[in-house]
């Protein structure tokens, strides 16, 4: 006990290891302050004191993130997340405001936005692979974060703000746009308008038949969680936006679905949302999804128990944890 006291006690302030460290990433050794970093601040997790380990971590983070060493700064903003675990620390908005501090360091490098018009091969490679390297970077991090919230006291979901971060980050960065990853973290956040802000700059740039299938999406990925005023804020919000940015409202079967759909929902109407479904069968089984998320808004707004498709079989496989 006596010597694990001792030990504590010879550990300076961490900022006196934060402007040294500092000093060592300035001089460009990136892979030297690295290893430090790590050692360093794992000498105050075990001192326990775990309050000073992230701050040696957080500096480390934003400055290499700042010094465009994508590859470190992700390693040690994981570290970061780790500590919050293990000092247990609560989730809270100054923590909220370091993690977007950590966000907002990763870089963000304009790619072209038809990657193929490139002429020069070798830069185009280089550019995806850099692009790449930064969004897993960025995910792992703020997916590790979310994680850690939501054991923290952030919610079922985990933080919504981050997962807001998490959307936008893969949007912006992402050489090719998944919308449905996008589209997963926007519903767990907290903002809409911004959502729709999103998707129509998709539209915009989207090949066509994407349009309506990324709506739809956003829609019915709202209302299989049971949010129906979000989905209604969301179309409501692209629809005024579109007019200003001079893109066109795809005017589709899907989208007449859709619309006639938060219609129905607005009141107990189930034969009704029964009719839509049959009635717009093609333009729905365009994503395989879609019927998915209809059951599970059926279930939500009408009560409907979702039958299992592999039945007593089904059941077993839940019951051993498989998906």
């Amino acid at each position: 006990m006596s010597r694990q006291r001792s030990r504590r006690v010879e550990l300076p302030p961490a900022q006196e290891n934060i402007e040294k460290l500092e000093k060592v990433v300035n001089e460009g050794n990136y892979y030297g302050a690295q290893q430090m970093y790590k050692s360093i601040s794992a000498r105050y997790v075990s001192a326990q004191r775990y309050s000073e380990a992230l701050d040696i971590l957080h500096s480390g983070t934003c400055i290499q993130l700042s010094n465009g060493q994508v590859t470190c700064g992700a390693e040690l903003a994981l570290l970061f997340v780790e500590i919050l675990g293990k000092g247990k620390v609560p989730y809270d908005e100054e923590i909220l405001e370091r993690l977007k501090k950590i966000y907002m360091s990763f870089p963000r490098v304009a790619l072209p936005q038809h990657l193929w018009d490139v002429d020069d091969m070798q830069q185009l490679s280089e550019s995806i692979g850099s692009a790449k390297t930064r969004v897993e970077g960025c995910s792992s991090f703020l997916k590790a974060a979310i994680k850690w919230s939501a054991e923290n006291g952030a919610g079922i979901n985990g933080s919504p703000e981050l997962h807001i971060m998490l959307a936008e980050y893969i949007f912006s960065e992402s050489p090719e746009v998944d919308m449905a990853k996008v589209t997963y973290h926007y519903v767990k956040g907290n903002n809409p308008k911004k959502f729709a802000t999103t998707l129509v700059s998709f539209l915009g740039k989207c090949y066509p038949g994407e349009d309506d299938l990324a709506i739809a999406r956003a829609v019915l990925r709202y209302l299989s969680v049971g949010n129906l005023r979000d989905a209604n804020i969301l179309m409501e919000e692209i629809k005024t936006q579109v007019e200003s940015a001079e893109v066109t409202f795809p005017k589709t079967e899907l989208m007449q679905f859709i619309n006639y759909l938060l219609r129905t929902l607005e009141r107990d109407a189930l034969p009704l949302f029964n009719m839509l479904r049959a009635n717009f069968r093609p333009s729905i089984e365009r994503e395989p999804a879609f019927n998915e998320m209809l059951d599970d808004t059926a279930e939500r707004f009408f009560g409907v128990q979702r039958k299992n498709p592999m039945g007593m079989f089904g059941d077993i496989f839940k019951l051993m944890g498989a998906e």
